[in-house]
C-alpha cells in the first residue's frame, strides 16, 4: 500500500478515485470492443450509459440524502428533446407535426443536440426543484415519485410533440461504445468536481445534520436545488444517449422499469459514494446480462435454464440482503483509493505528520 504524506502524492490520492474508476471503465470498453460481439458490445453501451444515469443520481441522492423517484423524467425530456433536434428529418411533420417550424425544417448535430437537451432539463429541475427541494426525507421523495408521474402523464399525452403512446422511430444510433465511454467520464469527473467542492460539502453537510448546517450558516434549499438541477442535467444528457443507442424513442422506456433498476444500482454499490454509483452499476449489469443469458437458455435446452423473469426477482433478493446485511453497499460508501491507504490511515498518518 502506498503512503500519501508527501504534498505531491496527497495530490495524486485526492484525484485517485477518479483515475481509477475511469481506467477500470476504459480497459473494460477495450476489451468489449476488441472482441467485436455485436451483442456484448451492446450490453456494454447500455452499462455506460447507466453509468451517466446512477452517476446523476449520486450527485443528489448521495451528496442530499433524498431518495428520488424522479430523475427518470429528466431522462424522458432529454431523449425526446434530442429527437426533436435529430430524428428523421423526412418524417419528422409525421411523428411530431405539432413542433415548431424551425425545429422541423433544421436538424443538429447529435453532440450540440444532446448538450441543449441537458440544458432543457436542467431548465425542468430549476422549475420544479423551488417546489421540490422546500421538502425533506419521505416527503421530498413521494414528491419527486410525483413530478415523474406528471411528466410521464404529460409525454404520454402530448401527441403532437411526442407521438404519445406511439414510437418516435427513425433516431440515428450513433451511441457507440466509444461515445458511451466519454460521456460516462465527464460525468464521473463532473460528479467528483462537484462532491469536492464548497457546495458538495455544504450538501453533505446538511444531509448529516440540516439543524447544524442551517446554524452554521448552509443555505440548505439553496445547495439542494443546485444538486438537483446539475443532477437533471447529466440525466437529461443520458436520456439523449439512450435514444440515440436504441434508435427509438417510446415514453413507457422512460418510467418504472428505468427508475428502479438504477435506484437498485446505486443502491447495491454504495449510494454515498461515486465509486459505489460506478462499481453498482458494473455489478449488476454483469449479474442481469448473465441471469438474462440462462433465462434463455445460454448453455442449450438440455443445461441450466432460469424462469422467465428470474432475472428480476434476483435483482430484488439481492437488493433486500445488501438492504439488511450491507446497507452502506459493496463499497461501504467509501471511495477506491487502491494502491493508497484507507482514507483513516492516510488521514492518521497526516496528523502524525503535522
Amino acid at each position: 500500500m502506498i503512503d500519501a504524506t508527501t504534498p505531491l502524492m496527497r495530490r495524486v490520492r485526492h484525484f485517485w478515485p477518479v483515475v481509477n474508476l475511469v481506467i477500470g471503465l476504459l480497459i473494460i470498453t477495450a476489451i468489449v470492443v476488441a472482441l467485436d460481439d455485436r451483442i456484448l458490445a451492446r450490453t456494454l453501451t447500455e452499462g455506460l450509459i447507466r453509468v451517466v444515469i446512477v452517476v446523476a443520481l449520486y450527485m443528489f441522492i448521495g451528496n442530499s440524502g433524498i431518495m428520488s423517484f424522479g430523475h427518470i423524467g429528466f431522462m424522458m425530456i432529454g431523449a425526446y428533446a434530442t429527437g426533436w433536434q435529430t430524428c428523421c428529418p423526412y418524417t419528422r411533420e409525421m411523428f411530431m407535426p405539432g413542433l415548431p417550424g424551425y425545429l422541423l425544417d433544421n436538424s443538429h448535430h447529435f453532440v450540440l443536440a444532446i448538450f441543449l437537451a441537458g440544458l432543457l432539463s436542467a431548465f425542468v429541475a430549476f422549475i420544479a426543484g423551488i417546489a421540490l427541494m422546500r421538502l425533506s426525507g419521505i416527503a421530498a421523495s413521494i414528491g419527486t415519485f410525483a413530478f415523474l408521474m406528471i411528466i410521464y402523464s404529460v409525454y404520454l399525452r402530448w401527441s403532437t410533440w411526442t407521438s404519445g403512446a406511439s414510437s418516435v422511430i427513425g433516431l440515428p444510433q450513433t451511441t457507440t461504445p466509444w461515445v458511451a465511454y466519454c460521456y460516462a467520464v465527464v460525468t464521473i469527473l463532473a460528479a467528483f468536481l462537484y462532491s469536492r467542492s464548497k457546495f458538495g460539502l455544504a450538501l453533505r453537510a446538511s444531509r448529516d445534520d440540516e439543524v447544524a448546517a442551517k446554524a452554521a450558516g448552509v443555505n440548505v434549499i439553496g445547495q439542494r436545488l443546485l444538486a438537483f438541477v446539475i443532477s437533471g442535467f447529466f440525466c437529461g444528457m443520458a436520456g439523449g444517449l439512450f435514444g440515440h443507442f436504441l434508435g427509438m424513442l417510446t415514453v413507457d422506456t422512460f418510467f418504472l422499469n428505468l427508475t428502479l433498476i438504477t435506484l437498485a444500482m446505486l443502491v447495491i454499490g454504495g449510494m454515498q459514494s461515486l465509486s459505489g454509483a460506478v462499481v453498482g452499476v458494473v455489478v449488476l449489469t454483469v449479474v442481469i446480462d448473465l441471469l438474462k443469458n440462462l433465462e434463455s437458455g445460454m448453455f442449450g435446452d438440455d443445461g441450466f435454464v432460469l424462469p422467465t423473469s428470474s432475472t428480476w426477482v434476483v435483482v430484488g433478493v439481492v437488493m433486500m440482503l445488501i438492504i439488511i446485511f450491507r446497507r452502506s453497499g459493496i463499497t461501504r460508501n467509501a471511495e477506491l483509493y487502491w494502491p493508497f491507504k484507507s482514507d483513516i490511515s492516510a488521514e492518521g498518518a497526516l496528523k502524525r505528520q503535522s
